[in-house]
């Protein structure tokens, strides 16, 4: 029971943080003109939206919700991750949705093995 709660625990730590690195990085960074460049968009598309899906993935217990998200925001994520700053956490938070989906899996197969 113990691998379950902790990978529910760390998929609402990802997609949380996720968004909130999303509106910090959009609303609050004074050194962004996102709105002019488009960024705004690909960075919702990229980052907010798989944010929110590993949410629904904790919410909904559906563990393949959690890989989609992940390998949906692997590619921006290791390239952020690559960027001096805070925004470097978003390699994290995707690295948390691996391994919340991995403890995930583990629990499944755990569970339906005994059955």
């Amino acid at each position: 029971m113990e691998i379950k709660r902790f990978s529910i625990i760390l998929g609402v730590f990802a997609g949380t943080s996720s968004i909130i690195l999303f509106f910090f990085l959009h609303f609050m960074n004074p050194y962004n003109n996102a709105f002019q460049t488009g960024a705004f968009v690909n960075t919702l598309l990229t980052l907010f939206l798989p944010a929110c899906l590993a949410l629904l993935a904790v919410i909904k217990t559906r563990h393949i919700f959690m890989l989609i998200a992940f390998i949906w925001s692997l590619p921006i994520s290791l390239y952020i991750s690559l960027t001096p700053g805070v925004f470097a956490f978003f390699g994290l938070t995707n690295l948390c949705y691996l391994i919340s989906f991995l403890l995930a899996y583990l629990h499944h197969k755990r569970i339906h093995a005994g059955e």
